[in-house]
């Protein structure tokens, strides 16, 4: 894999984004949103919950982790949609770039717009509720490292849906964080689920960061062998997310999809 191509992708982004202000506003915006919703709300649950119990580091991390998590997924598939709005699409694929280095770009534009993210959210979670990331210690790596992984993996499949589908699928995409987030026990343990749901969430990443973020918070200590799960499975989805990213261009390939890629749905 080259790397021209996939910072060619990187600075076709930067220049989108230098010249709209609506693609700069959601950086920041949809953030501080939700920063300041919940972490008002999770203040007001530290006054009227038992002594010891800390809502700031419960729900106020799962907030930001969350957040990050869904920004990873979104940058990846608002970097392929950006292509798709523009009519780029078939122009991009006619050009000389492998199929992975083209997702590497996706992938190191997703790194720099989720870290400014990120940092926007340390900061007014810090400033706002004197929250940081660094009250979970040296668990706070792979508690990420797995969202990221997760993140990449779900917007690639994302984008297979997309490129197989057509345009209008876009509105598929949207909703899955929302989605997930009740299988995954964001907000309260796996525990409280029935049984069947809870199958859902032992087979996703998330779960067991979630899991392990609570037990943290509450003095008892992270499962390495959890977290040790979910960097499996966040690898093996990541890895079938390219396979099915793959597979679904070459198919477009071979059928005349990307030809008559257009605004309506293709079948």
């Amino acid at each position: 894999m080259r790397l021209g191509p996939c910072f060619a992708i990187v600075l076709r982004q930067y220049y989108l984004m230098r010249g709209s202000v609506a693609r700069l506003v959601p950086l920041f915006a949809w953030v501080t949103i939700d920063v300041v919703l919940w972490g008002f709300l999770t203040r007001y649950l530290s006054h009227i919950t038992v002594p010891g119990f800390s809502a700031v580091r419960m729900l106020l991390g799962a907030v930001l982790m969350w957040d990050f998590f869904t920004r990873v997924m979104q940058g990846v598939t608002t970097t392929f949609f950006e292509d798709v709005w523009s009519r780029n699409f078939l122009n991009l694929f006619a050009a000389p770039i492998a199929i992975s280095e083209y997702l590497g770009g996706l992938v190191i534009s997703t790194i720099l717009m989720s870290s400014i993210g990120l940092v926007v959210m340390l900061a007014l979670a810090s400033l706002a509720f004197g929250f940081s990331f660094l009250a979970y210690g040296a668990m706070i790596v792979p508690f990420m490292l797995v969202l990221f992984l997760f993140g990449i993996a779900l917007g690639m499949i994302a984008c297979a849906v997309v490129l197989r589908l057509g345009p209008s699928s876009e509105w598929f995409v949207w909703p899955i964080p929302m989605l997930l987030s009740p299988v995954v026990g964001v907000f309260y343990p796996l525990d409280t689920l029935p049984p069947w749901m809870r199958a859902i969430g032992y087979a996703l990443p998330p779960s067991y960061v979630f899991e392990n973020m609570r037990a943290v918070a509450s003095g008892s200590g992270a499962s390495l062998g959890g977290l040790a799960i979910a960097a499996a499975l966040a690898i093996g989805e990541l890895l079938l997310a390219g396979w099915i990213f793959s597979r679904t261009h070459r198919r477009a390939l071979a059928t005349g999809l990307i030809a008559r890629y257009s605004a309506e749905t293709v079948t």
